[in-house]
């Protein structure tokens, strides 16, 4: 195992590989119905280089909304399998029956609760078409589409693989970042902008030579009345010319035409 030359290292020794966990809760799966502790998953998506077949066993799970976390019933019997082997950590909360591997189990992709599959057909009296309700948390789910088999045998994940591929494609392209959306807006708005300046309508000149003799014919008749104005009564105007005086404590933001 030196590599000197006496032994030839094969895939383990290459590969890093981690050591198989049991499973505990939180306890999730995925389109394909296999089981994951969710720290796992957590890990795997932090830092994928660290599991040597973590691209075989979980690579179509892209992020944390590609699983459901499962609300299992745990076997509270203590005693030992009739084999002598450890009892399976859960059961179906409707027949109370140990999920071996050897019951088909399913779990409701909605809610995430597990059952025996022929305990939930028990107890599921809709057809497909119809809404169901969860007989544990009372959610609504379809039979038709919300309903998972878990360990499902090669042929059953592969028509679960078919129907992933399919949601998926379906679903709507991601949405651009903030900044990204709000510099392609910003230079769609800009032409916008002009186009809008542009398109304003201009002033009727006929109107606009009205108002400029109107606003004349006022600034003639204002200086007509000021120049037959008595050198008294201007006094009494403010003189734009004459240095104003400080205000003091007493006359600070008062108004006085005098001042």
């Amino acid at each position: 195992m030196g590599n000197d030359g006496g032994s030839i290292p094969d895939r383990r020794d290459l590969v890093k590989s981690k050591p198989k966990r049991k499973l505990e809760e939180p306890v999730v799966s995925c389109a394909l119905g296999k089981l994951y502790n969710k720290d796992s998953i957590i890990e795997y998506l932090l830092d994928k280089s660290a599991y040597g077949d973590g691209e075989t066993i979980c690579g179509h799970i892209r992020s944390l909304k590609d699983i459901k976390k499962l609300n299992l019933a745990p076997n509270s019997s203590r005693a030992p399998a009739p084999d002598g082997s450890e009892r399976p950590q859960f059961i179906c909360p409707l027949t109370l029956r140990e999920m071996n591997g050897l019951i088909p189990f399913v779990y409701v992709s909605s809610c995430g609760c597990v059952f025996s599959q022929a305990g939930l057909k028990t107890v599921t009296q809709t057809s497909d078409d119809e809404l169901s309700l969860c007989p544990q948390c009372g959610k609504k789910y379809s039979s038709s589409t919300d309903i998972l088999q878990l360990n499902p045998s090669p042929e059953e994940e592969g028509r679960m693989c078919e129907l992933m591929v399919r949601q998926r494609l379906l679903e709507p392209p991601p949405k651009k970042s903030g900044k990204k959306r709000k510099a392609a807006v910003d230079g769609e708005e800009e032409p916008a902008k002009k186009k809008k300046e542009d398109a304003k309508p201009s002033l009727n000149p006929s109107v606009a030579a009205a108002s400029r003799a109107v606003t004349s014919s006022l600034a003639m008749e204002e200086a007509k009345r000021k120049a037959g104005m008595s050198a008294a009564i201007k006094s009494l105007y403010d003189n734009p010319d004459r240095e104003k005086r400080k205000e003091t404590f007493t006359t600070m933001g008062t108004f006085t035409r005098y001042a």
